[in-house]
């Protein structure tokens, strides 16, 4: 009997949060389906944040598609492999120090079929001006069918708490 009362509230349970899935008060633009997917990716983008850190940018540079497109924590979004290699690499060439550490990633794969990850770290470096900067970063990196990456979307929350 108990295992019966067990089972019923787990299947009531289970009933209210499909439930409440479907009346969400918003209507995802993109998706809000996602499966995990294949780490591959997660260790593709962590391979650049390395990367970056290293300041050799050019080591994998064909891992992203000649169209790639990345919006910037400060709005800008650059077009092009070409421009994004050249402006990360003038804007990294002028820190000094850079330290980064990984908070959390992981790969996604939306009911689109798109490969998507996300990770949040934390870079440490001195700028140009010689002041100490710690900033956490919130990125969301996307693959085309190629498995090159196509989109980056990047969120900063300065300062040092999380």
């Amino acid at each position: 009997m108990k295992k019966v009362i067990v089972a019923i509230c787990m299947a009531v349970s289970w009933a209210g949060i499909c439930h409440a899935q479907n009346t969400a008060p918003y209507k995802a633009g993109y998706s809000s389906k996602f499966t995990i997917a294949d780490e591959s990716y997660a260790n593709k983008i962590l391979t650049l944040w390395k990367d970056y850190e290293d300041n050799v940018l050019d080591r994998h540079i064909d891992w992203f598609a000649d169209t790639v497109s990345m919006t910037l924590a400060n709005g800008q979004t650059v077009k092009g492999k070409a421009a994004n290699l050249a402006g990360v690499k003038a804007y990294r060439g002028s820190l000094k120090d850079m330290k980064i550490s990984m908070d959390a990633w992981v790969s996604l794969k939306s009911d689109r079929g798109q490969n998507v990850v996300c990770v949040w770290g934390t870079e440490d470096f001195t700028g140009p001006d010689g002041k100490h900067t710690i900033q956490h970063l919130h990125e969301v990196w996307g693959f085309n069918k190629d498995g090159k990456v196509d989109i980056m979307l990047q969120y900063l929350q300065p300062g040092g708490a999380m």
